[in-house]
């Protein structure tokens, strides 16, 4: 039969397993929730962070991990930070780890950096550690060919390696690469351009080095500029001459328009000549068709006699007579 007595020893034998098992979950779940192994590290590393700050950073939704840990690396290279500047960093969005890095890499380099100014030009965006190494190492920026006219009007294409050194106080608001590379195009397109022979910038390259950096292109950048030199000098086009040839071959099309616009208004004159003449000629034909009729009526009306008529024909025969032997003049002197 079954007994009551047996089954509550079995249950009593299970207790202290499910005690167990029950602390080993809520021993877990506090581990994971506080990071002690985080706090180990930063006790032997001589970084004093107490239990507390790190469940107040799980409760801020920070992960502590990405505080304390720079946090350790700033404290062994003896660059002095706290745990709120971090966190507060870190909530702004920021890469703290980056700008430890750049901290401790311009203390090496014996560079003045605040924790602000490099947690300000990390949150606008730039990289503070390059910025750095870059004050340290300067860089070189080369451009492309830029083309500029002499005045003897030949292109001259000219290349140039800009070296910059990374302004610190100026990356927050200052302008970028492209501005300096502008700036260093439109000054050497103004040395080609003030140079009265193109043979001049051939022989002395550097000159256009020196004219550009004594502009002081810096300013308003984010950058300084060390040198400006010349890698190359190519000859391009000859703008002069082609400009010529193009004025040339546009006077020529003006002159032939103008041209045709004249012979245009003769052809037209000429029409309206001959349209006149035909005019003319064809009243002098209806006045001609008049005269028999006018005649005629003269005879009836009585205001002209036989003998009036008969003269008129007279006049009109000898008229014709004297054009005929006027044609013939005119031919014999042809022939001859």
């Amino acid at each position: 039969m079954f007994s009551l007595a047996n089954t509550d020893i079995t249950i009593n034998q299970f207790i202290p397993i499910i005690i167990i098992a029950v602390i080993i979950i809520a021993v877990v779940i506090l581990l994971t929730f506080i990071p002690v192994a985080l706090w180990i590290s930063a006790l032997a590393a001589g970084v004093k962070v107490s239990i507390f700050t790190l469940v107040g950073m799980r409760l801020r939704r920070v992960v502590p991990t990405r505080v304390i840990s720079p946090l350790i690396k700033a404290h062994k290279a003896g660059v002095g930070v706290d745990t709120n500047q971090l966190e507060s960093h870190y909530l702004a969005g920021g890469n703290v780890d980056r700008v430890v890095n750049a901290l401790i890499a311009a203390q090496r380099a014996n560079i003045e950096l605040s924790f602000e100014r490099a947690a300000a030009i990390d949150l606008a965006g730039r990289d503070v550690l390059q910025a750095v190494q870059m004050s340290v190492n300067p860089k070189v920026i080369e451009t492309p060919f830029i083309a500029g006219i002499a005045m003897d009007g030949i292109e001259v294409k000219a290349k140039a390696r800009i070296t910059v050194r990374a302004n610190i106080d100026r990356l927050v608001g200052g302008a970028g690469e492209d501005t300096v590379i502008a700036r260093v195009g439109e000054g050497v397109v103004s040395t080609i351009g003030s140079s009265s022979s193109h043979k001049k910038v051939l022989e002395n390259p550097d000159s256009i080095s020196h004219n550009v950096l004594n502009r002081g292109l810096d300013a308003g950048t984010a950058f300084e500029i060390l040198s400006i030199d010349i890698a190359d000098v190519d000859i391009g086009k000859n703008i002069g001459a082609i400009l010529q040839t193009d004025q040339a071959e546009a006077d020529k099309n003006i002159a032939q328009a103008k041209a045709e616009e004249r012979r245009a208004m003769a052809v037209a004159q000429e029409q309206e000549m001959v349209a006149r003449v035909q005019e003319m000629r064809a009243k002098v034909v209806e006045a001609e068709a008049e005269v028999p009729l006018a005649l005629a009526e003269a005879l009836r009306s009585g205001n002209m006699g036989v003998m009036d008529y008969m003269n008129y024909k007279n006049i009109n025969a000898d008229t014709d007579m004297r054009d005929s032997i006027g044609k013939l003049s005119e031919d014999d002197s042809d022939e001859e």
